[in-house]
């Protein structure tokens, strides 16, 4: 086995004498192995640092199809992990434009499939580590939102998915920021000019709803994990939002106004007794 350990010390250096494309097949069976340090601080930080460093720009498609693969794996941290190096090659291909809008379209079909049908949201395992179906789909999402392949009508349907997923059928309640990570996923896709106002409020009708059916009792998990994730949208459509913490660029979304109004009246619906 390689030494992925030597080479993340390193900064994540191409071992001398070789090319980065030879290591991508053992990378992306690192992505299943139920050793979390193996594949969360080895395999997906190298071959992750590998395809946004633009090393592996000529096998971006191939690691694409490899990783959605991995959506319909038995293992929970095969497609968990998948799916985050999906979000770098969608990242990747947003900065380079090594893609067809026509393979990007594909695999964002794949996963919304996997994303929305997924039930394991464990964020932690005490013996596999990080899971996070959810905040990895999530990034996958920002991904995709700031994705030039994608236009209005592919946006709006981004967020669509995200009310899909906030209101699935769960019992997990959100423990780790996965709520604040989709609300970021989210608040990318908001600061697309490309969105209408009505598009930008319209994939909040489905929570409307949930909340106008709510009867007394314990809360729900979906409908805690919603009302969380509205409340960092909030905070970000507020105050704006960085999409990677190392950039000093801060983003606004472009029906601010519109967001904040549609947000508020629901998380005044979920607590009426708030200002």
């Amino acid at each position: 086995m390689t030494d992925w350990a030597g080479i993340a010390e390193a900064g994540y250096k191409v071992p001398a004498g070789h090319a980065p494309a030879e290591f991508v097949g053992e990378l992306v069976e690192a992505l299943g192995s139920p050793d979390p340090v193996l594949r969360d601080e080895q395999a997906c930080p190298v071959l992750g640092t590998w395809v946004l460093g633009g090393q592996l720009d000529a096998e971006l498609t191939g690691i694409g199809q490899r990783v959605t693969a991995l959506l319909a794996d038995p293992r929970i941290q095969a497609r968990t992990f998948g799916a985050l190096i999906l979000a770098a090659v969608i990242r990747r291909d947003t900065k380079a434009g090594c893609l067809d809008a026509a393979t990007v379209l594909a695999w964002r079909d794949r996963f919304a499939d996997w994303w929305l049908a997924e039930t394991d949201l464990r964020g932690w395992d005490e013996e596999l580590g990080w899971l996070h179906a959810a905040a990895h789909g999530a990034d996958v999402v920002g991904g995709l939102g700031q994705s030039p392949r994608l236009h209005a009508g592919d946006l709006a349907k981004l967020l669509q998915l995200a009310s899909s997923r906030l209101l699935a059928p769960t019992s997990q309640v959100f423990a780790h920021q996965e709520d604040d990570r989709i609300a970021l996923a989210v608040a990318t896709v908001l600061a697309r000019p490309e969105l209408s106002a009505d598009a930008a409020t319209r994939w909040l009708d489905p929570i409307r709803e949930y909340f106008d059916a709510a009867v007394p009792g314990p809360v729900p998990a979906p409908a805690a994990n919603t009302m969380r994730t509205l409340r960092s949208l909030y905070v970000m459509a507020d105050r704006g939002f960085r999409q990677n913490p190392r950039s000093a660029d801060s983003f606004r979304l472009p029906h601010r106004a519109e967001v904040l109004e549609a947000v508020g009246d629901l998380l005044r619906m979920a607590f009426p007794h708030q200002l």
